[in-house]
């Protein structure tokens, strides 16, 4: 028999900010955001929940930010401090289980369908880790339980911030069957449109369709969105997971408009991402065809992508694709470049590169 595996997504509220207003309460009560200065065309990393009362939200622009909240306090990014944080975090999760997947610093996955900790209760557990970390680091933590990855991430969501949901194994057909397909993990802004559009919006819509149609119109992703809608996520918590591509991206201190401009910046990036694969992926043959991929952020934040297989990771190759996406802008500036290379799953074995988020 197999077990029902009891997965727990923990997600800190408002990771940065919090860590800020722990550390100088004076700050307490006043919208804050932590993010890149202004004259740098930075973003938002995010904000306290008396800045998103203005309508702020992360990877707002800082500009847009000040103009919805004039009175905002904007903090630079001290990553040392939320990497070391988030180190404690990973210490108090370790009492409970180590199969544990990071994925990022202030939200992961614990799988403890085998601890023995609070009688093996997923929700018990669920409370004492957000306990603990309010205790011991003086932060909030919202928590999500559920036998599938995905419904936990979402239950994670549910009573935010400060709060804990559990979707029972029994529950999971009626809670999919009414859940918006918007708030399926990679179903984003684009994608929920163009579902809406064909008359699905809940989960019980694509129960009824034919998974050939869904395929059709957004293949991969079409293939999760089906499986998702019927409660099907046989994903495993990862406590190793494996670097799939890296990449290298910048954005920019002005628009741009020229596609001579961007080849420059193309070959600086070109530059910075040979030499973070060599860091990386140091077996990886440069000399065999791969998957690479170029993407580009408009001024109007739209983001575009392309990405074409058996290509060398070679500067001409970036360089094509380039010049293929550009005609995408139509008209429009650019505010961010970005290059990547998909690993095979032959070196990402071979090579056994682990994710370090510190």
């Amino acid at each position: 028999m197999i077990k029902t595996r009891k997965i727990i997504h923990v997600d800190m509220d408002c990771f940065y900010a919090a860590i800020e207003m722990r550390d100088n309460p004076t700050l307490i009560g006043k919208p804050i955001a932590v993010g890149g200065a202004v004259e740098r065309r930075g973003v938002l990393a995010t904000c306290n929940y008396e800045a998103r009362k203005f309508g702020l939200h992360s990877a707002m622009s800082t500009a847009q930010a000040f103009k919805l909240c004039p009175n905002l306090i904007l903090l630079p990014v001290n990553m040392p401090l939320y990497k070391q944080v988030s180190q404690q975090i990973h210490t108090i999760f370790r009492r409970y289980t180590d199969l544990i997947e990071p994925l990022s610093l202030d939200e992961a996955y614990l799988d403890v369908t085998d601890s023995t900790v609070c009688s093996g209760s997923a929700t018990w557990i669920a409370a004492e880790i957000r306990q603990a970390i309010l205790t011991e680091l003086g932060l909030t933590a919202s928590a999500g339980i559920a036998p599938l990855k995905f419904l936990a991430k979402i239950a994670s969501d549910q009573n935010k911030p400060n709060g804990q949901f559990v979707i029972k194994p029994e529950e999971v057909s009626a809670f999919v069957a009414t859940l918006p397909l918007k708030r399926i993990p990679g179903v984003g802004k684009v994608t929920a449109q163009r579902l809406d559009k064909m008359g699905l919006c809940t989960c019980s819509d694509i129960q009824q369709m034919n998974k050939a149609v869904l395929l059709e119109h957004f293949g991969k992703l079409g293939q999760r969105i089906w499986a998702f809608s019927h409660g099907i996520d046989e994903r495993q918590v990862e406590p190793h997971r494996i670097l799939k591509s890296v990449g290298v991206e910048r954005t920019l201190q002005q628009n741009i408009a020229q596609l001579a401009q961007a080849d420059v910046i193309l070959a600086e990036l070109y530059t910075s991402l040979i030499k973070r694969l060599k860091n990386h992926c140091p077996h990886l043959s440069l000399s065999i065809p791969h998957k690479i991929g170029v993407k580009l952020k408009f001024a109007d934040f739209n983001v575009t992508t392309l990405e074409k297989r058996g290509m060398l990771i070679t500067l001409n190759s970036f360089e094509i694709l380039l010049t293929q996406i550009w005609q995408r802008a139509a008209g429009r500036e650019v505010r961010l470049i970005g290059l990547h290379v998909n690993l095979p799953e032959t070196e990402s074995v071979s090579a056994q590169v682990q994710m370090s988020l510190w």
